[in-house]
């Protein structure tokens, strides 16, 4: 188990700015310290900020993109390896097409873009955007990897430590941590005699590693005077076999993930991080991204797991579709209804759900990726079973979805 990141959340427009950034970068370093003296590793320090639309001069491109620039030095100045400048909202339309600009005028910018929520609906507008979003970012390289840093966020709320779906909401500085602990996941199922000793022993884990941080963070939140928002427990993996949450899944009994199964299996681990008691933020569910873990990959790669069986997967696990390899002529229609699908399960669901969808330029179903990058696993390119949409889904305006009601009665 390690600290995947120590996320602090700001709004950059706040009358203490600087004296902000001064207490981050003094509560990083004293964390970095203090957590990894307990005995936990952490790999990365992030930044993030409310969304950009509400703060950037989106109006005026040149000016937005030296801000973006003198933003993405400043947190690297202070010691962060990433910074998030939040969602485009639909209340800012213009928003959404600055975006594949923006990620490649810089290098380790996360942004990411709202397509509803329970409170607004689905924008159908917001929905298109951000299939051409994507379409666009996957021609900023050549391998396509830009879609890296760009997720659909659907039912999102503030104060998610993990990128790209982070953003921060109000004044008051903050912080919070993203942990890699898929590991606990593989171990505990590897040596349980039952699922339910399984899910006993995984969340005695977790609570008690959950502890150990919290007062460490409560700490370091009564000494920067920065407030402590919680952990995100959603069993991030690594991409090698110890650390995948495939590996967790088939250890569980599935034969491989993507076939029956693996919705029983997924739809356990998240009931268990339901039941943790520790202070939570972000999503504390079952992340299924195929390009970080190695198994996901392996079986993208034997067409056994397909986009279906994780859009599946997501109405019982925590978030969604995520670093999904898909073939590069797909187009941006056939991203919208994908997209659409992943809004109306987060609505009626009433769950958090986000799309991190990585067409990859010249490959087709059934190839390989080919990048080079440390915390990926190469996998298969997955078919997209999708059409433009017609209709009325292509007019503007929104989809109004209620979350669905309880109906099952009590016996008398």
């Amino acid at each position: 188990m390690k600290i995947r990141s120590i996320t602090c959340f700001y709004d950059p427009k706040a009358s203490a700015f600087s004296q902000i950034m001064a207490q981050f970068s003094a509560l990083i370093i004293a964390a970095r310290q203090s957590f990894q003296d307990a005995g936990f590793e952490v790999q990365t320090t992030r930044l993030t900020t409310t969304p950009f639309p509400i703060f950037l001069p989106i109006e005026s491109p040149e000016t937005l993109f030296k801000e973006v620039s003198s933003l993405e030095k400043r947190a690297e100045e202070h010691g962060f390896s990433y910074l998030s400048l939040g969602p485009a909202l639909p209340e800012s339309p213009s928003s959404y097409a600055l975006i594949p600009d923006l990620l490649q005028a810089t290098r380790n910018v996360f942004l990411s873009a709202v397509v509803g929520d329970i409170q607004q609906g689905i924008s159908l507008p917001s929905v298109h955007a951000c299939g051409e979003i994507i379409a666009r970012n996957a021609h900023i390289s050549a391998d396509g990897f830009a879609n890296l840093r760009f997720s659909a966020l659907a039912n999102v709320p503030a104060y998610v430590p993990f990128f790209p779906a982070s953003y921060h909401e109000g004044d008051t500085p903050a912080f919070a941590l993203a942990m890699e602990c898929a590991d606990v996941a593989v171990q505990v199922f590897s040596n349980a005699n039952s699922i339910a000793e399984g899910q006993r022993s995984m969340l005695e884990t977790l609570e008690t590693a959950g502890h150990t941080l919290t007062a460490i963070a409560r700490w370091l939140s009564h000494r920067f005077r920065v407030r402590f928002l919680g952990i995100d427990f959603s069993l991030a993996p690594f991409p090698e076999d110890w650390c995948s949450i495939g590996a967790a899944l088939e250890k569980m009994g599935v034969p491989r993930v993507g076939l029956a199964g693996s919705l029983a299996a997924a739809a356990i681990l998240t009931d268990t991080l339901e039941r943790g008691k520790w202070l939570k933020t972000g999503f504390n569910g079952l992340f299924l991204p195929v390009l970080e873990d190695s198994i996901l990959a392996d079986r993208s790669a034997q067409q056994v797991l397909t986009l279906k069986d994780l859009l599946l997967y997501s109405a019982v696990c925590g978030a969604g579709l995520d670093t999904v390899p898909l073939p590069g002529d797909v187009t941006s229609e056939q991203l919208a209804a994908v997209l659409l699908d992943v809004a109306a399960l987060a609505m009626r669901l009433n769950k958090p759900l986000t799309a991190r969808l990585m067409p990859i330029p010249g490959k087709q179903r059934g190839e390989f990726t080919s990048f080079d990058f440390a915390y990926f696993a190469n996998g298969g390119i997955l078919d997209v079973p999708a059409a433009p949409l017609g209709g009325l889904f292509t007019q503007n305006g929104t989809c109004s979805l209620r979350p669905r009601l309880n109906t099952t009665r009590r016996k008398k």
